[in-house]
């Protein structure tokens, strides 16, 4: 299953390639992309798992970036 983030406030191209390689590596995560122009992450992940993938994502998101506000679409 697909699901997309708007990572709001996203204005580090460092800081986005840090979260982008620590989100690829939660389990269930199958595939990972987040894009800084766009302030888009998007993963595919196993359905069932979504809902504790989200809370790792917003987790490591304020640790790296604690401006940043995860909106999921």
């Amino acid at each position: 299953m697909k699901k997309t983030y708007i990572l709001e406030d996203l204005d580090c191209a460092h800081c986005a390639a840090k979260i982008e390689t620590a989100v690829g590596k939660l389990d269930g995560v199958e595939k990972c992309t987040l894009t800084f122009l766009t302030q888009k992450l998007v993963i595919e992940a196993e359905e069932e798992k979504i809902p504790a993938i989200t809370k790792e994502i917003k987790k490591i998101v304020k640790k790296t970036e604690p401006d940043v506000t995860v909106i999921e679409k």
